[in-house]
Parts: structure tokens; C-alpha cells; sequence
């Protein structure tokens, strides 16, 4: 019977002090509200600035360093097989800088499970020439469809089309910036000059703008077919091997191992861009900080709104116990009235939070380093709403359950002869 009145008088409570339960209420809702909204947005940065450069970035990169033989001489000779070796001004040795067997290697890896592409890539040294303008670069030639369907190349061409290169014969997308600097439109014929010396004539077809200045003024784009021309190599002729993975985690293990397997320089993701997980976490990490001490400082206005609560009604508590509720029954009426601020001020801080999150997804978002971002980043990842319910009813739990404590305690013979 106890049991049944136990929501009811908790109801009586709250609405005796109802100015003081919306307070309370509204503080959990603003809290919810924005721990819901920076959650949503930080991810949602964290997702761009990462996604800026690992969607450009292959999982595992092969390719022959530039480097000085390992092996020198000195270290070959028994003689001094035994002995330290210091050796100075050692230059790079006469390494070619295609990739051996490049065929095998590609039917190797295309069969390999973990595999989910690859891209074959060709690098040439530049220089461009439009009219008195010369300007130094780097032509990528690329398998087109490959670099669309694993490094989406297509988003980040902002004029024309990707595919041109592979339909137009001798034809380049220029880096935005190098474009504005030679004054380039769509059509224009430019020379390219190679390492050595010969010139190419090339018609633009599209520029390519990745949000890095630094890389689109250099680099420009080619078809793999085009840029051998230009070095004069032939059809075999691959300097790098991008390669995209199923599942990114082991790209350090599998860059071991192509290492050695195919006897060539292996780079996987983490190595190279380690900077980015760094920052992505730190901003994670400064978001849930902000939220929960958010949630926190709600938790303290329930604690003082029912303390105060317990102050003003020692005589009703005092009632309640003469009538025969224990002191368990109490707590329960005061958990119950800290429980149901934390829920339905959580509720309509669910509710708050993904309306102002959507909100901020559609405010125009308009730079000209980030091509693809046309409104600011939101994650509406699920799990930021359940961390936010969780923190909610257990921050207002314990809100509530050291003022419960006390009333719990309270002796109602005190209380009744001191009326």
C-alpha cells in the first residue's frame, strides 16, 4: 500500500515547490542540451579534419625510397667483421625509383582478401609553362577509376569532371591554385617541361582542390598513360602503390609484411598521419569534459533545491513517519522526486539537443580551402544520446540520494514536539 502513494506524495512534493522543480529541471535540460550539441559537433570536426586528409591518404603506401645502401663495403670485409664501423658522407645509392615487378605485385595484392583496392600512381617533376609563366610541379598520373572509387578523387575536383582525363588524350587537372596562378582557364593548352627537358603540350580539362594550398599549388593530375609519356617510360612503369584496406587497424602489421615480401619501402597511415588520431582524441576527450561538468553543475541545483525541500516539509516527513512510512520508504519519495527532474529534464534535453544540433547542420558553412563542406559538421551518432540519458538519471540519483539520507534520519518525536 505504502508502495502505491510513494509516486503520489513524491508528485504532491514536486508540485508544492514547482517554481523551484522547473529550475531544477530546466538546468538538466540545458545541460543535456549541450552535452548532446558539443558532442555532435566536435565529432562532426573530428570527422572532417580527418576525413580531409585520410580520404586522400592509402591505407599502405609502397614505393622505393630515395636512401644509402644498408650494405657498404667496409661491412662486407672480414677483416674487420669485428669491429665498429663510422662512416661518413654517405651518399644514396643507385637505386631505381619504380617499383620491381610491379605486375606480380598487383596480382598478389588484388588477390589478397584484406584487400579492398589498388591504386597504381606515377610521379613526375615539372615544371609547368603557360606563356612567360613557369612555374615548378609535380604531375600525378593516375588509374583513374581506381582513385574515385577508394580516395573519391571525384569530390575534389571543383571544375570539370575526373573522368576527362581518362577520355581526353593528353590532359591534366591542375591544382586550383597553381591554375589561378597561371592565369589557366578550362581549354587552355599548357607546356610541361620534364626532368629532362623535353615539353609536352597538355589541355586542361579541371581543377582539383583538396583544401591545402601548399599541395594545390604543386600537384596536378594526369592519366598514368600520359604522365609515362612525359617521363619517357613505358607501360610498367609504376612509381607508388596505394592501397586501401577493409580494416585500417592493420595497416601497421600488414606494411611489415609487404615490406618484406616484396623487397620495398612500405608506409602504413598511422605512421604518417599519427598527428590526426592525436588531435581527434584531445578534442573528444575536451567535449565529454565540458559535458559532464555540465551534468555535474545541474547535479548540485537538484542537491540544493531538495534540501531545501527537506528543511521546509521536516514537518510533513515527520507525518509521514508517525503514519507508519520507514525511513527507506523517505528516501524513496526523494530518490523518486530527483529521479523524475533527472528524466523528463533529460527527456526534453534529448529533444533540445538534437533540434539545435540539426539547426546548426544547416547554417551555410562556405571556405574556399574545404571544396566538399557546404554547412557546419554534425555527428548524430546514437551513442551521445544514450551517454547523455546514462549520465543524466546518475547524476541526479546521487543529486538526490545524499538529501534522502537525511531525511531519512529525521526522528519525527523531535520534530512534532518541537511544533
Amino acid at each position: 500500500m505504502k508502495t502505491r502513494l510513494i509516486p503520489d506524495i513524491a508528485f504532491a512534493l514536486l508540485t508544492a515547490r514547482l517554481r523551484q522543480t522547473l529550475i531544477a529541471a530546466v538546468g538538466v535540460t540545458f545541460s543535456i542540451t549541450m552535452f548532446v550539441t558539443l558532442l555532435g559537433f566536435m565529432n562532426g570536426l573530428n570527422g572532417l579534419l580527418d576525413n580531409l586528409v585520410l580520404n586522400r591518404t592509402p591505407h599502405i603506401r609502397l614505393f622505393n625510397d630515395i636512401k644509402p645502401s644498408e650494405n657498404q663495403p667496409v661491412s662486407q670485409s672480414l677483416k674487420y667483421i669485428n669491429s665498429y664501423h663510422f662512416i661518413s658522407s654517405i651518399k644514396p645509392g643507385n637505386n631505381r625509383k619504380e617499383l620491381y615487378n610491379v605486375g606480380a605485385i598487383l596480382q598478389a595484392l588484388r588477390s589478397d582478401s584484406r584487400v579492398k583496392g589498388v591504386a597504381p600512381k606515377v610521379s613526375a617533376q615539372v615544371f609547368y609553362n603557360i606563356g612567360p609563366i613557369e612555374m615548378t610541379g609535380v604531375v600525378n598520373g593516375i588509374d583513374v577509376v581506381n582513385e574515385q572509387n577508394l580516395f573519391f578523387f571525384n569530390d575534389y575536383v571543383v571544375t570539370g569532371k575526373a573522368l576527362s582525363l581518362r577520355d581526353i588524350p593528353n590532359s591534366i587537372i591542375l591544382g586550383k591554385t597553381a591554375a589561378e596562378k597561371m592565369l589557366a582557364k578550362m581549354g587552355d593548352i599548357i607546356q610541361v617541361t620534364s626532368n629532362t627537358g623535353e615539353q609536352y603540350p597538355l589541355k586542361v580539362v579541371g581543377f582539383f582542390q583538396s583544401g591545402l594550398a601548399e599541395i594545390d599549388k604543386v600537384q596536378s593530375y594526369a592519366s598514368l598513360k600520359t604522365t609515362q609519356k612525359i617521363l619517357g617510360k613505358s607501360s610498367n612503369f609504376i612509381t607508388d602503390l596505394q592501397i586501401k584496406l577493409y580494416d585500417m587497424s592493420l595497416a601497421p602489421v600488414l606494411a611489415k609484411e609487404y615490406r618484406s615480401l616484396f623487397r620495398c619501402d612500405a608506409e602504413d597511415i598511422q605512421s604518417a598521419n599519427a598527428q590526426f588520431e592525436t588531435g581527434s582524441s584531445v578534442r573528444s576527450l575536451i567535449s565529454y569534459a565540458v559535458g559532464i561538468t555540465l551534468l555535474i553543475v545541474s547535479g548540485f541545483g537538484i542537491y540544493n533545491i531538495l534540501n531545501m525541500m527537506i528543511y521546509e516539509k521536516m514537518d510533513t516527513i515527520a507525518i509521514l513517519k508517525a503514519t507508519g512510512f520507514s525511513g527507506w520508504d523517505i528516501k524513496r519519495i526523494f530518490i523518486t522526486i530527483a529521479l523524475s527532474i533527472g528524466f523528463f529534464g533529460g527527456l526534453a534535453g534529448l529533444f533540445f539537443g538534437f533540434l539545435l544540433s540539426k539547426i546548426i547542420d544547416n547554417i551555410p558553412f562556405v571556405t574556399a580551402a574545404l571544396p566538399t563542406i557546404h554547412t557546419y559538421p554534425i555527428d548524430y551518432n546514437p551513442k551521445y544520446y544514450a551517454i547523455a540519458t546514462i549520465f543524466s538519471l546518475v547524476t541526479t540519483y546521487l543529486a538526490g540520494w545524499f538529501p534522502a539520507r537525511k531525511a531519512s534520519k529525521i526522528d519525527p518525536v523531535i520534530i512534532i514536539r518541537g511544533k
